[in-house]
């Protein structure tokens, strides 16, 4: 074996992985938090969700009504 090779596979090759784990995992997590698809944190209702549509004005006071019922 030559030097390179041992420099790649050998002891002071293995930091290599922990910096494609450690990039990995970075990224990984950023795109959890982008997607909202982390498993900390509530969740909203469907009453919480339909207020805050309502809130907004994506929806009517009929419609709000309405739902609001339908899930009652």
């Amino acid at each position: 074996m030559n030097n390179w090779t041992w420099y790649i596979w050998g002891a002071h090759g293995l930091w290599w992985i922990f910096w494609v784990i450690l990039i990995v995992g970075a990224a990984w997590l950023i795109y959890l938090k982008s997607t909202g698809n982390n498993t900390g944190g509530s969740k909203d209702s469907p009453l919480e969700i339909l207020k805050k549509r309502y809130a907004k004005g994506e929806i009517s006071k009929e419609e709000y009504e309405e739902t609001k019922k339908t899930l009652s």
